[in-house]
């Protein structure tokens, strides 16, 4: 068997995007030692200055003026005018392709964002390059920024999405329903009994799950503050991310909070706390949301992104997998109306459990290994 070279392309270091690579990559090399591989965020090897400047408006966007993502999100219109500019900059970046291409040498090339996607296909169409062009994607619906002819496969999560390809003319054999690629560790057993008793959780009450992605973004601290209230036993685990306001917030607060509440930084055993979670509140990221389901975890939807989260929540909703709650004066209401309905939360489990795709890390490698043009 010839040497495998897998490219693969993501852009921001704290995403989801960056996260689903590295499960790739884990797969990968569990799949073939041998495989060499590249793992680069594209942004910062095209733009370095421009990605900070970037990802800094995106999170200004997204904190303060959410519609004007919305706006931006999967419009036409939108792509439509400023398509010039994008081919400019894909032109720009050929050359550090040509540079890279030489170097490495890929084998087959995969993309989990589809900045970096569009920029590959428009590279495969100029030049004719004949490597295989895999987009992954990391939410629960497409958008048209990743339709490419030129793309070989595209991996996805659901059916919903596979649909969304087809209309845009995506021949269906090029569309595998593989999930979102998660670390290939979700599909193996834990103890829930030996978490609990490192974590010195009781598994007979209720124990909350909160977090806010690997920024710890949202209304996490209200989140706190419903959950402090609840009339009953509760136990709560808050994951504050790389977010050190509120991570210090936290530390603060906690003289005042009444029940357990475990407070962690950013952390690396993720699916260990889902293991002895009841259910999950979070802002519904497809990595966080695809992890959840993978544990059959019951997820609690608050606030939101208007664009692809939205999107990841009505697909959660119309499978019962989640409720959201609208209204942040509602949030304690309804956390215990949903914490006292045992009956509602199997439900909902029983629902992730049908959807939930551990294995797609390993099952992605599988077909990027086999890809070719």
């Amino acid at each position: 068997m010839s040497e495998k070279r897998i490219l693969l392309m993501y852009i921001s270091e704290v995403s989801g995007h960056h996260n689903a690579t590295l499960a790739i990559e884990k797969a990968l090399k569990t799949l073939d030692p041998h495989v060499s591989i590249l793992n680069i965020n594209s942004f910062k090897y095209t733009n370095p200055l421009l990605e900070k400047i970037i990802n800094k408006a995106y999170m200004g966007v997204i904190k303060r003026t959410p519609k004007v993502w919305e706006y931006l999100y999967d419009n036409p219109g939108f792509i439509k005018k400023t398509q010039r500019i994008k081919d400019a900059i894909h032109k720009a970046n050929f050359r550090k392709f040509d540079v890279l291409f030489e170097e490495f040498n890929p084998t087959a090339v995969v993309c989990t964002q589809a900045f970096p996607c569009g920029l590959i296909a428009d590279y495969k169409r100029v030049y004719g390059v004949k490597v295989p062009l895999i987009g992954v994607l990391t939410d629960f619906s497409p958008h048209a920024y990743w339709v490419y002819n030129e793309v070989d496969y595209y991996i996805v999560p659901s059916e919903e999405a596979k649909k969304r390809f087809l209309t845009e003319g995506i021949p269906e054999y090029k569309i595998k329903l593989l999930g979102i690629p998660i670390d290939p560790r979700f599909s193996r057993p834990h103890s829930r009994r030996e978490i609990a008793k490192r974590l010195q959780l009781d598994l007979s009450i209720p124990t909350i799950l909160v977090m806010g992605g690997g920024q710890g973004i949202g209304p996490i601290r209200h989140i706190v503050t419903a959950l402090n209230k609840f009339s009953g036993d509760l136990q709560v685990m808050v994951v504050a991310g790389t977010n050190r306001k509120l991570l210090k917030w936290l530390e603060k607060k906690k003289p005042e909070l009444v029940k357990k509440f475990l407070i962690f930084k950013y952390v690396n055993n993720i699916e260990e706390l889902m293991e002895v979670a009841s259910f999950i509140i979070s802002k519904p990221g497809g990595l966080t949301t695809a992890e959840a389901l993978a544990k059959g975890l019951p997820m609690i939807i608050i606030k939101p992104i208007p664009g692809q989260e939205e999107n990841n929540t009505e697909f959660l909703l119309r499978n019962g997998v989640a409720i959201k709650i609208d209204r942040m004066d509602h949030a304690h209401t309804e956390l215990e109306r949903l914490i006292k309905n045992e009956g509602r939360l199997i439900e909902m489990q029983e629902s992730a459990q049908r959807l939930g795709k551990p294995t797609s890390a390993v099952d992605a490698a599988r077909l990027i290994l086999r890809a070719h043009v």
